[in-house]
Formats: C-alpha cells, sequence, structure tokens
C-alpha cells in the first residue's frame, strides 16, 4: 500500500504504527517484562541487514529461548546506514549517486524514490516521458531484485545452478 505522506504527524503516527504491529507481533500480547533471572528469560535480537545471511535488505527480529528460535518477525526493505546524514551537507544531484549503494540488489528503484522525493518536495511533476523511464527503470530493477532473491536462497539450500542462471 502506497503512501504519500505530507506532514511529519503522519509520518510519527506511521511509524508508531508500524512498530506496536512489530512489538505485538514479536511479543504475542505476553508483554510482561519483569526479569528475575535474565538467563531464564526470553532475549529479543536484531539480526541483518548486515548480517551476511541476509541478502540484501533484510532485517529479522528475534525472539530467542538459548539457541531455539521461538519467533522471527522479518521486516523487508529496512535500510539504516547513516546517509540520511550524509545527505544533509550534499546537494540533491550529488546525493543521488550514494542511493545506489543503498541496497545491491535494486539501486535504479531508489535512484526513482529519491527523484520523487524531490519532486515531491518540490511541488513539480515529472514529464509523462521521465515518468515512464522512472517506471521502465524501477520494474528492471524489481525483476533483477527477485531473480537475485529467488537464486540466493537456492543457493542457500544447496542449489547453486539456478543461481549462475539467473545471472545469464
Amino acid at each position: 500500500m502506497p503512501y504519500n505522506l505530507q506532514t511529519k504527524d503522519e509520518i510519527d503516527k506511521l511509524m508508531k504504527t508500524r512498530h506496536e504491529k512489530i512489538v505485538r507481533t514479536l511479543l504475542d500480547k505476553d508483554t510482561s517484562a519483569i526479569f528475575d533471572d535474565p538467563l531464564e528469560n526470553d532475549m529479543v535480537l536484531n539480526m541483518g541487514p548486515q548480517h551476511p545471511a541476509t541478502h540484501g535488505v533484510l532485517r529479522c527480529l528475534l525472539r530467542l529461548d538459548g539457541e531455539i528460535i521461538l519467533k522471527c518477525v522479518p521486516e523487508l526493505g529496512y535500510l539504516h546506514r547513516g546517509y540520511e546524514k550524509l545527505a544533509e551537507n550534499c546537494t540533491y544531484h550529488e546525493f543521488i549517486p550514494h542511493t545506489d549503494r543503498l541496497d545491491y540488489l535494486s539501486p535504479f528503484s531508489n535512484n526513482v524514490a529519491i527523484a520523487l522525493a524531490i519532486d515531491n518536495a518540490l511541488g513539480i511533476e515529472a514529464p509523462p516521458r521521465a515518468q515512464w523511464i522512472r517506471t521502465l527503470v524501477a520494474e528492471l530493477a524489481r525483476i533483477s531484485s527477485h531473480l537475485m532473491a529467488m537464486g540466493t536462497t537456492c543457493m542457500d539450500v544447496g542449489a547453486l545452478t539456478l543461481l549462475l542462471w539467473t545471472f545469464t
């Protein structure tokens, strides 16, 4: 469901709702936080997006009992690498190449996203030809991302051939 958020209040409300859903799903309505002995209670752990087993931008919020995973909440599209701070000292044109490096699976989608954000902030609309090109580039990046996801998933379970076929 695409969001076109205009105000900081709308963004804060969406982020709060999202956070509440993640916590509710993870805890299954068991919200007790009294710990008599930390070793006898579940542990909540962040895994990713920098973990080698999470290809691209996957973050998993895990609830563990020792080494046993009791609950996992996957969060796709998680990006946080300090680029917001870097962007504060760049012009719009200088920052666009940095968006390529946010997600190695779909760099063009990030370029389209920053271009749309800039258009939205300035209150301008791109010409129809540019909108078509942006859509085409985003769709090609989506297909590439799906091929990479399918190939790496198969590689993780032992089928290396499919990973090789996704790049030919």
